[in-house]
């Protein structure tokens, strides 16, 4: 085929698609993947020459001269368009769809195992504690040989195949051969699927006395439930004072942000308002007639530069009302609302309808540049919408009513900072990082044989000795790194943390894993430094 013919085909495919967001701009918006996320698009009447756009299509299939994948074409015409739009919005074929409606909710339909790829076999690193594999009998380090009949172990296979050999609806079962301890088990392990949920709390515990610590991962669908459950539960342990880590948090569903926001005000406080050139403000508030229940008490939010979106709700709510301190780096600046919008074919576009502010009225959106050269194609018909990040200034000074200077665009600065680690910004460890070295030396080293102490005493007193960290900066090497004393040096306490909390995960599971983590951890020691100053 012609370069030229393609290029029509694919004209012709995007004023298709055209047509397609015109239906998803016809809607009437709701807020950011809200309570109830996805709003199912129906036609809503054509413009003028539209029909010719579903006959050229016609046309095309029906009588062009090669075969033409039309739907391949018009995903991604409409991805085309999506990407013109703004940084946040875009289109989700349905298993991508599907994928993120899983996460968000914290549940799907499988077995609950997670697996590492260690010298092309696949070894279990944890797993959901009463999920499906959990009841079936499965063990953290196990190797899976085969799954159902076929073979898994020693082929390189793809996870996409793994998921799909493990996934499955709900009553369904699969049988999986596993090698336990260096010997093939004689049967393999049944194990019925079912609906597996993971929290959206990545581990809660009382950090030290009086102190409670917090990490949320997103703001899925029962994330404020579980938060709520939390906090009880950490009052009830003598928890005085929060520290509710955000970090890496790229937001979620915006109504839980709200909820969550909520449990740290007493009385109706304004968290967030909404407005874009399609929407008129719309105001959210904390509720009012439970109040929060953590309303009084001393609290402190870790940011940093990946903390985004629901998660700068909530640390803007707390900042601008002077409820609590935040602690670390500039957040990420996402500071727009997208809503779900669902194709009958389980494709989903997730659209930007309008930003959000903060209770002061601080847009924390950093800049973007998008692309506007197909403007002219479509005529401007969307121009308000396009314009959309040229409609508020940026970098404004706002007042709290305790005298503090809060700033717009660019996220959420904190209130102490917590500078950058260079050695974790080192092109060696983000090499060691890349290619899960770390991994790989743990579950190579460390997994041969349970150790003989209790999780207590692995986090008060385990520490890597000096042979293990010597042993995997020779294995690193052997691997053809090219790393200095030097670096080795400098690099010691970070990489000897790393390996100890993923033995502890291994072994203890996932809060194992953050405690043995928080021990070394800058902005948690400064956030209990600033703590231990308060009354």
């Amino acid at each position: 085929m012609q370069k030229g013919t393609k290029r029509n085909i694919f004209v012709a495919a995007t004023y298709a698609a055209v047509l397609f967001l015109g239906i998803l701009l016809g809607q009437n918006y709701a807020d950011e993947q809200g309570s109830k996320p996805g709003n199912t698009l129906v036609p809503i009447g054509l413009s003028s020459n539209a029909w010719k756009v579903q006959q050229l299509l016609n046309l095309i299939s029906e009588a062009y001269v090669d075969s033409v994948d039309v739907d391949s074409v018009q995903n991604g015409a409409i991805n085309h368009i999506i990407s013109h739009l703004d940084p946040y919005s875009n289109y989700l074929v349905p298993n991508e769809s599907q994928r993120q409606t899983e996460i968000l909710e914290g549940t799907f339909e499988g077995i609950g195992m997670e697996y590492f790829n260690l010298n092309d076999t696949l070894m279990i690193v944890s797993l959901i504690n009463g999920g499906p594999a959990d009841k079936a009998g499965f063990r953290v380090g196990d190797k899976l040989l085969k799954i159902g009949n076929e073979l898994v172990a020693g082929i390189h296979i793809s996870r996409e195949r793994v998921e799909k050999l493990i996934r499955g609806r709900r009553g369904t079962d699969v049988s999986i051969h596993v090698k336990r301890d260096g010997e093939v088990m004689s049967t393999p392990i049944k194990v019925v699927r079912d609906q597996v949920t993971v929290s959206s709390l990545d581990v809660v515990y009382m950090i030290e006395p009086g102190v409670g610590y917090v990490k949320v991962r997103r703001f899925g669908i029962n994330t404020a439930d579980e938060f709520r459950q939390a906090i009880v539960e950490l009052k009830k342990q003598g928890a005085q004072k929060l520290i509710l880590d955000l970090r890496d948090n790229g937001g979620g569903y915006f109504h839980m942000a709200i909820k969550l926001a909520s449990e740290f005000f007493a009385d109706r406080r304004l968290i967030v308002y909404t407005q874009g050139a399609h929407e008129e403000r719309h105001e959210y508030y904390s509720d009012s007639i439970q109040g929060g229940h953590f309303a009084t008490e001393e609290l402190v939010i870790l940011i940093n530069e990946n903390t985004a979106s629901a998660s700068e709700i909530v640390a803007g709510a707390v900042q601008d009302w002077d409820r609590g301190t935040i602690i670390g780096r500039r957040s990420y600046g996402k500071g727009i609302v997208q809503e779900q919008f669902d194709f009958s074919d389980g494709s989903t576009v997730n659209l930007s309808i309008a930003r959000y502010f903060t209770p002061l009225g601080r847009s924390i959106q950093k800049k973007y540049m998008a692309n506007w050269s197909i403007m002219d194609d479509f005529n401007s018909m969307y121009k308000g919408l396009w314009a959309l990040d040229t409609l508020y200034a940026h970098g404004k000074v706002f007042e709290t009513k305790a005298g503090k200077q809060v700033y717009s665009g660019g996220g959420i600065l904190p209130d102490i900072h917590v500078a950058q680690d260079s050695n974790a910004l080192s092109l060696f460890y983000q090499d060691l990082i890349q290619y899960s070295f770390i991994e790989q030396f743990v579950y190579t080293r460390f997994t041969k044989q349970a150790p003989a102490y209790s999780i207590e005493n692995f986090l008060q007193g385990y520490h890597l000795p000096d042979n293990e960290y010597h042993a995997f900066i020779d294995f690193v090497r052997n691997e053809g790194f090219v790393i200095s004393d030097r670096k080795k040096d400098e690099l010691r306490d970070l990489i000897e943390t790393d390996i100890e909390a993923l033995v502890g995960r291994f072994y203890f599971g996932r809060e194992a894993y953050f405690k043995v983590k928080n021990r070394n951890d800058s902005f948690v020691q400064k956030a209990l430094e600033f703590l231990r100053t308060t009354i």
